[in-house]
């Protein structure tokens, strides 16, 4: 089975940045950002394919945010910036083994929690 393992949550001002981190030991179809806010429900934010880099991003994010990947290292970014308090929440990993791209993700890292706020 696939463990994620994601970094980089943290503290921040609003309009400030955090880069998170994902470890993906293993091959993969693609892999995505999704969060999950006090009392919502979880949303995907940005997912990549590991095998041409085409993107996707929420509404939301677009922007703002930027998902990137390191095949050598096995490891997927989501640099954000000009964060809001709104972007609050916890930050899942998430890979497919196959498609369809980041809509049911088998394999899901145990989140990092991203705090926005003065």
């Amino acid at each position: 089975q696939t463990q994620l393992v994601e970094s980089g949550g943290g503290l921040v001002q609003p309009g400030g940045s955090l880069r998170l981190s994902c470890a993906v030991p293993g091959l993969t179809y693609a892999i995505g950002w999704f969060r999950q806010a006090p009392g919502k429900e979880r949303e995907g934010v940005s997912c990549i394919s590991a095998s041409d880099g085409s993107t996707y991003y929420a509404d939301s994010v677009k922007g703002r945010f930027t998902i990137s990947r390191d095949n050598a290292k096995n490891t997927v970014y989501l640099q954000m910036n000009s964060l809001k308090p709104e972007d609050t929440a916890v930050y899942y990993c998430a890979a497919d083994s196959g498609p369809p791209m980041c809509i049911a993700p088998e394999h899901w890292g145990q989140g990092t929690q991203v705090t926005v706020s003065s």
